[in-house]
């Protein structure tokens, strides 16, 4: 990776942002690391890192947020030529007649306007300078038969796995190129809201007999990211274990 590269990575603050951050964020002139509502972890990552890791706040559920994020990219110039997209509600256990459309509202613009907002502004910019990297993350729930009680999580992801491919077509000539990350659950705060039971189930699934590790999933997304992957588009790279 060159050092004159510009990173954006939604959801930075959460446990795969922290980790990937602190695998290749000095090898940017600049990281535009997002955060919602603790900046905590991306601040400690500025301090040991460098002044190149800029948190940048956004509420993704909120449209007008996710405009003035947006806004405050364009107006310092530095445009990313690298988007990793993390940004998911945290997941819940919620069987489908339980849940509100505003669950599905608030999963679709956390997750998928935030993103589809920030690429329309900045896909045509790459396009121009014939070069580009996006990565999704996405779910292993994407892969063969999903869980229950994950609807409105699996609904969105699903979403982001046909953008992504959608988009891999329609930019593959213009050298940008979009891929995604499918892991297994993964042992992370973000599944705080699970109960103990599900976390412990799915762990005796997997043939590695636990959870995915977040470390075992960043090398992924640094592969995606990375020259070695430049005519790699529109892949869906599970990283599971083996359970699916």
């Amino acid at each position: 990776m060159s050092d004159n590269k510009v990173l954006l990575v939604t959801g930075a603050s959460s446990d795969v942002g922290i980790q990937l951050l602190k695998n290749i964020g000095k090898n940017y002139k600049k990281v535009w690391a997002h955060y919602h509502c603790s900046m905590d972890g991306v601040e400690t990552l500025r301090r040991e890192i460098g002044e190149n890791i800029v948190p940048i706040q956004a509420d993704f559920s909120s449209a007008e947020s996710t405009k003035a994020f947006i806004e405050q990219i364009k107006q310092s110039g530095d445009y990313p030529d690298h988007i990793v997209h993390l940004s998911a509600q945290k997941a819940k256990n919620l069987q489908f007649h339980k849940h509100t459309w505003e669950n599905f509202q608030k999963e679709i613009d956390t997750s998928l306007r935030s993103i589809t907002m920030i690429l329309q502004e900045f896909l045509p910019k790459m396009s121009k300078k014939k070069y580009g990297k996006v990565v999704f993350m996405l779910s292993a729930y994407v892969i063969g038969i999903p869980p229950k009680f994950q609807s409105a999580y699996i609904t969105v992801k699903y979403a982001l796995l046909g953008l992504m491919r959608n988009l891999a077509s329609e930019y593959a000539a213009k050298g940008v190129m979009v891929n995604a990350v499918s892991p297994d659950m993964m042992e992370t705060k973000f599944l705080s809201g699970l109960p103990e039971l599900i976390l412990e189930q799915n762990a005796k699934k997997n043939p590695l007999g636990r959870n995915i590790h977040v470390e075992e999933v960043t090398p992924t997304i640094e592969y995606l990211l990375s020259s070695a992957s430049d005519i790699v588009t529109g892949q869906n790279i599970g990283v599971t274990g083996g359970v699916r």
